[in-house]
């Protein structure tokens, strides 16, 4: 019976872990992909402004 609690661990971590995968793979893209796009492109570009223009590099 030893061999049976070694093993429910285990299997339950690869259990969760294809459900977690399933789970990401199912919600991307569909109906909410420009939804989520949109978003995304909108945090960068406050997050650019916020930051203001890149320092000027000097090659040499």
């Amino acid at each position: 019976m030893d061999y049976v609690s070694a093993l429910i661990p285990p299997v339950f971590m690869a259990v969760a872990f294809t459900a977690l995968i399933v789970t990401m793979v199912k919600s991307q893209g569909g109906a909410n992909k420009s939804k989520e796009d949109a978003a995304v492109d909108e945090a960068l570009a406050a997050r650019s402004e916020a930051e203001g223009p890149a320092p000027e590099r000097k090659t040499a």
